[in-house]
């Protein structure tokens, strides 16, 4: 098995969104990775749907959107109709989680919930059937290039436990920090999606970094 791959484009050189977009579609990525960032849910703002559609025009992989805002459900159909082919809204930002998930379904969407690094698996036990990606963060939400949080690893496992207890396909998606240092050891515990922003965007070759990172196999 091998991991998925979603470059963060929040790392990216926002003065050559294009060339950037274009330099993904020419890699092994399997998603692009767009954070969207309120300045309330999480102490940072990214951007908003006009840049969302313009990399939409570009992009000719699957735009994966992480929704780091509150009130959720008010923008669902609007980043779907940006181009959002996976929607990934924030536990701790909604009331009423399982009729958002069934909302972006509704839109054509897959589901995603992602969860801050305090929030226990537990919560997800009565949805995960209905979920199709778990967004786990690994760092906490808001600004890229923080230090991986080492609790991860036994996280992950134990959300794999779940997904399989409850017969789910659920995929986990490991978004924050993540390097070809702790990539195998998240493979290992369960993870299928990696998420990879500063790691990719910093590198000399992001286009080789990203092959690297798709080449990890279980060992």
């Amino acid at each position: 098995m091998s991991l998925l791959i979603a470059p963060s484009i929040l790392a990216a050189d926002f003065a050559n969104l294009q060339k950037e977009v274009e330099m993904l579609n020419s890699s092994q990525a399997d998603f692009i990775h767009v954070d969207i960032m309120d300045g309330v849910f999480v102490p940072n703002i990214s951007f908003g749907i006009p840049v969302m559609e313009a990399i939409h025009r570009h992009a000719k992989k699957p735009l994966d959107v992480h929704l780091m805002i509150v009130e959720p459900d008010r923008y669902l159909e609007a980043f779907r109709n940006a181009g959002a082919q996976i929607i990934s809204v924030h536990f701790e930002a909604c009331n009423h989680l399982h009729r958002t998930i069934q909302g972006i379904k509704s839109l054509g969407a897959k589901a995603g919930v992602a969860i801050n690094p305090h929030t226990p698996i537990d919560f997800l036990k009565e949805v995960i059937q209905d979920i199709d990606v778990v967004c786990m963060m690994s760092v906490n939400p808001g600004f890229g290039g923080q230090k991986f949080i080492e609790n991860t690893y036994d996280k992950v496992a134990r959300l794999k436990e779940l997904i399989l207890s409850k017969g789910a396909s659920t995929k986990i998606e490991i978004d924050g920090g993540v390097n070809l240092g702790n990539a195998p050891k998240l493979l290992m515990a369960g993870a299928d999606i990696l998420v990879a922003g500063s790691f990719v965007f910093n590198s000399p070759d992001p286009v080789a970094t990203i092959s690297e990172l798709k080449s990890i196999r279980m060992v």
